[in-house]
Order: C-alpha cells, then structure tokens, then sequence
C-alpha cells in the first residue's frame, strides 16, 4: 500500500503539490517535526516562512539560516492569526502553500474535570480551532493562486486511540474528517487539501518522547515524507509506512488489536 489514499469511485484530484518552487507558511515550525521540515523543503528550492510563539527562537533561526523568513503566531489567538497572515501576504503576496503544523498533545486523567477540562480546552483551541482560523485567514489568497495547496496535519491516532490523550485523538479525528470534508468543499477550486498523518516521532511532543524507541526517528520520518511528495505528487494522504497499521486498523479488521498493541507497546498508554 502505497503512501497515497484512494477509494473506489472517488475521481482524481487534478493538480498536485510539487516539491520545488513553492511559498510554504509552516506555523508551528520552531522545532520538532515543523522545523525539520521547513528545512527540508528549504534546502529543496522552496521559500519558507516559519512560524511560531517565541520571539527568541525566532530570532535565533532566522540568524542560523539566512533566508528563512519567520514571523510570530499563536494560532490559540485569533488576533494573532490574523496579524501574522497579513505579515505573510504583504510580504509574499506568491504565497500559495500553507502547512498547519501547530499542535500540543497532553495526557489527561479524565476520572475528575480539575485533572482533564482545563488541558482538553487547551489542546481543542490550538489543534482544532488553529488550523479552522488559518484556512479562514488564507482561503480568499490561495483560491486565487493558479495552484495552491492546504496541508493538515493529523496523526495515526486520529484512527486508533491512545489511552493517555483523549483530546489529541479527538481534536487529530477531527481534523481527519476536517480535512475529508473541506477536499470535497473546495473541489471546483485551485486549493488542493492534503493530510500528513505522522505516527508517533522522536519529538518533545511528550516529555521523553525525543528518546523513545517506539517512535520513528525524525530525520527517517522527513525523508520518507519528501520521498512521497516526490514520488505521489497528486496523493490526498502522506502516509509513511509506520502509520498504516494504524490508519488502516478498522478497514483491515483489525482495529481491537490495533488499540491493544497500541496501549501496550507506547509507554504514554500505560
């Protein structure tokens, strides 16, 4: 199975997302996966904005790659996105890639409210909300790009849950069928939609994860996402083969075992 997702009946999307050449706004790309992919699209031929909360960080990246652009955003903040969108189109009105890489992931007891309500809020806002404010913020530019890509990012527990982090899988689901739905919406446009569906990466996204053997190691991780876009240009879903035992669970029959193999093998599920 390859990294691109088809189903039967479903006509091909016209148009696809070169590797090169592009103006990619990545917000949510000071560090982890965002970062290590805004370098790689860089180092690629693409112009790349990275965005991000820390001014400082920002700062120190723009100074150790001269030629990335960066400007501040906190996708949590409405104002904020709308502030940054207007930065990014006065200053690269060719802009026509937007990648919505910002998320947080938490573990969450939801035995008591005062141990999960506050945390649940919180990750909705940024990976739910965020990524509806920034399509918001930048559909009007990109449908009236010649070729224009919207790229979501949910993640293999958006189809088989971990025990720990309730909210993640539920705000990752959504942006499955976000993503599903808003396809189908702009079909008649110039804007492609495609979901990047990670496993679990060596990123700080959870306290010891960078460290973990269960997850994929990040600059694995990078190099078979460029190898799909390079080599599926028109796919709909990037799936690197560490997620499909995932993604593909419930179609396969498998989807109880995919939960228990889960739950026991990632040290978040215990």
């Amino acid at each position: 199975m390859s990294g691109l997702c088809t189903r039967p009946g479903r006509p091909a999307r016209l148009g696809h997302m070169d590797i090169s050449g592009n103006t990619i706004f990545i917000p949510g790309s000071t560090s982890g996966i965002g970062l290590a992919l805004a370098l790689a699209l860089r180092a690629e031929g693409n112009t790349v904005i990275v965005g991000g909360r820390r001014t400082g960080v920002l700062e120190r990246l723009a100074a150790e790659h001269p030629g990335l652009d960066t400007v501040r955003i906190d996708t949590a903040d409405a104002a904020s996105v709308d502030t940054a969108a207007r930065q990014v189109l006065a200053a690269h009105p060719d802009l026509n890639v937007v990648v919505m890489m910002a998320g947080i992931m938490r573990v969450e007891d939801w035995h008591r409210p005062a141990s999960f309500l506050a945390s649940a809020e919180a990750v909705i806002t940024t990976n739910l909300l965020g990524p509806v404010r920034l399509i918001a913020a930048f559909i009007e530019h990109l449908r009236a790009r010649p070729d224009a890509t919207l790229v979501t990012v949910s993640s293999g527990l958006a189809f088989v849950p971990l025990r720990a982090t309730p909210s993640y899988n539920a705000s990752k689901a959504a942006i499955h069928m976000l993503s599903e739905s808003i396809r189908l919406q702009l079909a008649d446009t110039t804007v492609r939609v495609v979901e990047l569906e990670p496993p679990a990466v060596r990123t700080a996204l959870l306290p010891g994860q960078e460290h973990s053997a269960f997850a994929m190691p990040l600059d694995e991780f990078i190099a078979e996402v460029l190898a799909l876009l390079r080599s599926r240009p028109a796919a709909t879903e990037i799936q690197v083969e560490r997620v499909k035992s995932l993604r593909y669970a419930e179609a396969r029959g498998a989807y109880d075992q995919a939960v228990a193999t889960l739950n026991a093998a990632d040290p978040h599920g215990e």
